[in-house]
Formats: structure tokens, sequence, C-alpha cells
């Protein structure tokens, strides 16, 4: 065909509009949901605060080398990847291309990747600043994090995570902390959970007593599943990495156990009498509920089920459900004493929770929890009658919001019809009329559009009007 015929035949074309969308497992949220996620937002870094957490930040992206290993590899293969700058495939010749397996290229292309979680980025963080920071070190983090995970219901590919930690501390007073802090979010949020609780020592004491330490780490993965496929599932997955039918069969009625924190514990201390290291996770579960006791207004439940499959918790590890809603984990953590040291800086000892803000959003929602005062936006809207009027009322406005209250000025002099159609849709309470006449006698004609009720009052009346209206 030739330039001048595709030219011609161009201009008949009508374009096809292209269809806009955003990526599965991500989402848009208007004002409604930004209101309400900043709820949680505030709530949990409030709770933070009162325990002596400071806030830092890390960068979206993180080099590969200090993301890679770090998760097992399942979570290995759920980092997002970034290409390269520029001519990413200049140093792999055709055939290598094409002989070469995609994880083998991705490490060529690829030097970077977007963060799995907050945790490995902050460790990479301690070690970087380590002759800045005062120890123990006790920070928290509100940032998106990134999986490339197959999206499903409470499962999403970007989502946020809202973190605490602390480092430089082997004392499970720390622990104790974070359960209270847990217990206190949730407390605030009306959400009624279960906190669950296990130890990686016991974990591993189970490991050895089946004769397969080796193992620790296909046999927790494994176990975490159990909610999610059912023991008939997790057996096969325990066989498919080599355990014995025998090695299956002996750890049937330790994942089974049953009854109360105590009595669990007392079958569990029974059976691992020859493991050291089984021994010493039970201590250091019976410190922390000890010292807990009945202080928490939410349960806590010794749950040996929990592995929690990241590779790098070495002690407590917790998970907490919500008991009114069908959906995962809404927040999780645990104890890791060896993560600094894959960074150059071993012997520091860490623990720290995520609370899941997205999984916490779909709950709240679900169950109407949201105070009424939260998607709260504007109490007053001055109309706009024309330019003098207009000028006036930006005055007045000054003033309202200097008393804290939230306060436009429609910016256009249009029928006022629409203009308080406008405040309708906004769910505005509070419209104020300044008019020629209003101006003159320093009044200022104030309408409740929830009520109808409309007055003539001075400033500080509307002001007073509307604080004392928004307090009740």
């Amino acid at each position: 065909m030739s330039a001048f015929l595709f030219f011609s035949l161009s201009k008949h074309i009508t374009p096809v509009a292209q269809k806009t969308g955003i990526p599965k497992g991500t989402r848009d949220f208007g004002t409604v949901e930004m209101a309400r996620r900043n709820y949680i937002f505030d709530t949990i870094r409030s709770v933070y605060r009162l325990y002596g957490f400071s806030q830092i930040e890390t960068p979206a992206m993180e080099n590969l080398s200090t993301l890679m290993g770090k998760y097992g590899e399942e979570g290995d293969k759920l980092l997002f990847k970034i290409l390269n700058s520029g001519d990413f495939k200049r140093s792999v010749s055709a055939v290598q291309y094409e002989e070469t397996a995609p994880a083998a290229l991705a490490a060529r292309f690829c030097e970077k990747g977007l963060r799995y979680d907050l945790t490995v980025p902050f460790a990479r963080y301690v070690v970087q600043h380590r002759d800045e920071l005062q120890m123990p070190f006790k920070r928290y983090q509100i940032q998106p994090v990134w999986r490339a995970d197959r999206p499903q219901k409470g499962r999403y590919r970007e989502f946020y995570q809202c973190d605490a930690d602390v480092v430089g501390s082997d004392s499970l007073l720390n622990e104790v902390e974070l359960m209270q802090i847990i217990d206190e979010v949730f407390t605030r949020f009306g959400i009624r959970v279960c906190i669950k609780i296990n130890n990686r020592k016991v974990l591993s004491g189970m490991a050895e007593l089946i004769g397969a330490a080796d193992k620790i780490v296909d046999i927790t993965v494994a176990i975490d599943k159990l909610d999610k496929i059912g023991i008939d599932k997790v057996n096969e997955e325990l066989a498919s990495v080599g355990l014995s039918e025998v090695q299956i069969r002996m750890l049937q009625p330790i994942i089974a156990l049953s009854g109360t924190n105590a009595e669990k514990m007392a079958v569990l201390r029974n059976v691992l009498t020859d493991s050291e290291v089984g021994r010493k996770g039970c201590d250091e579960i019976e410190f922390v509920l000890d010292k807990l006791g009945d202080t928490l207004r939410n349960p806590i439940e010794f749950d040996l089920t929990l592995a929690r499959g990241l590779n790098y918790y070495t002690g407590c590890i917790f998970e907490v459900k919500a008991l009114d809603v069908e959906i995962g984990s809404i927040t999780g953590g645990g104890r890791y004493d060896n993560l600094t040291g894959i960074f150059g800086l071993p012997g520091l000892s860490g623990v720290g929770i995520s609370f899941g803000a997205d999984r916490i959003y779909d709950v709240l929602n679900q169950l109407d929890l949201y105070p009424a005062a939260t998607c709260a936006g504007v109490d007053l809207l001055f109309i706009n009658f024309g330019v003098s009027e207009s000028a006036h009322c930006l005055s007045l406005a000054r003033e309202t919001r200097a008393a804290g209250i939230a306060t436009e000025v429609y910016p256009d002099a249009v029928k006022m019809k629409k203009q308080m159609n406008y405040a309708n849709a906004r769910n505005i309470p509070f419209v104020a009329l300044v008019g020629e006449s209003e101006m003159q006698e320093g009044r200022i004609s104030l309408k409740n559009m929830i009520t109808g009720e409309q007055r003539n009052l001075t400033l500080e009346e509307v002001i007073n009007c509307i604080i004392h209206t928004s307090a009740i």
C-alpha cells in the first residue's frame, strides 16, 4: 500500500476509543474511600506513637540483591522485578536469549524490584544507618508493598502495610507490648478478633522430634496452609517434600492439639521433653501469655498450626483473624534474630508486627464500623451572588476556617439551584447566603440543609452554631 493510499484511507477510519483500566489486583480510591483509609492509618499511627515508635520511610523499589532469598522460594516468585533502563538486552546475545531460562534472564535484565514487604527494607535501613540509630530502635512505617500474586477476595497485588518493629533488644517484653498494641488498635476499630501466637522454636522442636530437622522450612510452609487447603492437602504437601508416612503420622496429634492455652502447652511440653529448642519456644510463649494475663480485651490463642511461612522468623510469631468476617489474617508478625546478619550486621535481634490496612478496610466496610464523622467533608458553603459578594464571602471564609470549620466559597456566580444542588450532592450541612442586604447589615443567612431551617445570624453566631451542631 502506498503512503498516499494509506493517508487517504486513514482519513475515513474512525478511531477506536482505547479501553482504560487499572492492573488486576489494584484499586482506585475515591474521596469516601480515602477518608476511611486515613481513619485506619491515623488510628494505627496514634497507637504506635503511644508506645514510643517513630516513623520512617524507605523507597518503593530496592535492589533485587536486597530482596531475593529473604522470603523463601515461593516469596521470590512473587517479587515484581523492574527492567533495567535503556537497552536491557545489551549484555545477552540472541543465542543466550533463546536458550537461557526466564528466571536467569530476569536476573540479567533486572537489578531492582518493588518491595515485597516493609521488614526486609527496614533491616537494610538499620544496617545502612546503624551509626545514627539509638538502640533499641523502635520504628513504624506505613507504605504500600507489591506482590505478583493471583488477585482474589482480600488479596491484592498492591496493598498497604502498617509496620512497627523493635530492633536491638532480645527482651520478650517487646512481644508483650506488640500484643497490647494489636489489642488496642482493634478495640478502637470495634473489630472483634482472635490473636494467635506460636513460636518457630516449637516448630523446630517438632521437626527434630520426627527426625526431619532439615525440613523445617518445608514443614512450616505446609502447616501454614492448613486453614486454606485442609489437613489432607497439607499431608500431601508434606509427603511431596520427602517426609515419610511415619513422620507425617507423628505430626498429626501435635497439629490437632486442642483445649485451653495451658492445656495445649502442658501436652506440648511433654512431647518436646527431649528437644532443647522446643522447650525454649514453650518458655517464650508462656512468658508472653503470663505477662499479658487477662489484660487484653480480645482473646489470645496458642495455635500450633500457625507457621508464618516467611523464612526470617526465629521466635514468637503472631497472626490476627477477624471473628465476624470471612477473610485471611489482618495482622501478622514475629521475632527475627538473623535478618540484619544477611546485610552484614549479625547479632541484632528484632521483632515486629504488620497491620494489613486493605483487609482491615474491607472488614470495617462489611461490618459498617466507621464513625459517623469519618467521611465528613465541607461544613459550610458560601453561595456566590457576584463579584463583590464573593469577595466579601472570601473574607468571611477566612474567619470560619480559622475557627476550624471546613469552608468553601462556590467559585462561579451561577444559578442558585445549581449551587444548592452542589451542596446537596457533597452532603454539605450548612449553606451561607450573603447578598447585598446581608453585607450592609453585617449578617449571614445560614441554612441548615438537613432540617431546612434558615436563620439570619452574625458571623460569631454562625461559627458557634456550626461548631455546636458538629459536636452533637
